[in-house]
């Protein structure tokens, strides 16, 4: 089975190792692993609420 990659310079999603668009070789687009005991997610929460207050949407 094949993964979806994602070029970082573009930011387009595909399934080749090299973007289509830009020629740029492409990432794993896998999101990092759930942790109930993850020691950084107070933080990544405090800073994403910001971000959405600054945006007007909280």
């Amino acid at each position: 089975m094949k993964e979806i990659r994602k070029c970082p310079k573009c930011r387009i999603y595909t399934f080749r190792e090299i973007c289509p668009r830009c020629n740029n070789k492409t990432n794993r687009a896998i999101p990092p692993k759930f942790s109930p005991e993850d020691p950084w997610g107070k933080y990544r929460r405090k800073m994403k609420r910001k971000l959405l207050e600054k945006k007007g949407w909280l």
